[in-house]
């Protein structure tokens, strides 16, 4: 299969000048969700490696596009901001095994507060039915 294109070093020795416009909020914000290979996407498969689903709320993604929108770091800064808010969560998890979801919050894309984890159910025993005594089964019989 034959590849065609420029090579990087040829690119940078020809004398073209080009302008680019900043990426809004709304276009950070499809950087995130949207491509095949999205960032979130991306999170989102290393977090179910060690079986855990990774969730965020809506606002939270806006928080994100938002903050990266006035940093004018454009979708390059976006990985640095996910895994400013990931990271911690990711050294986390594998020391855990009753963590079944993480769910990033408003707050927590805020830096304000800690993502929400959702635990595995603990199944109680079931307690164990009494048998009435044979007098009150006699009785009832009578």
């Amino acid at each position: 299969m034959a590849h065609y294109g420029l090579i990087p070093e040829l690119i940078g020795r020809l004398p073209v000048v080009t302008t680019l416009q900043q990426l809004t909020e709304e276009e950070l914000y499809q950087v995130l969700t949207e491509p095949k290979n999205a960032l979130m996407k991306q999170y989102k498969h290393l977090f179910a490696l060690d079986g855990v689903d990774l969730m965020f709320e809506e606002e939270a993604i806006r928080i994100v596009a938002h903050r990266a929108a006035e940093r004018n770091s454009g979708a390059r800064g976006l990985r640095a901001m996910m895994e400013s808010i990931l990271l911690p969560i990711m050294f986390d998890i594998p020391d855990r095994d009753d963590i079944t979801a993480v769910v990033i919050t408003e707050a927590a894309a805020r830096g304000e507060g800690e993502p929400a984890y959702v635990l595995e159910a603990i199944e109680k025993p079931a307690k164990p039915r009494t048998r009435k005594s044979s007098t009150a089964a006699k009785k009832k019989a009578a």
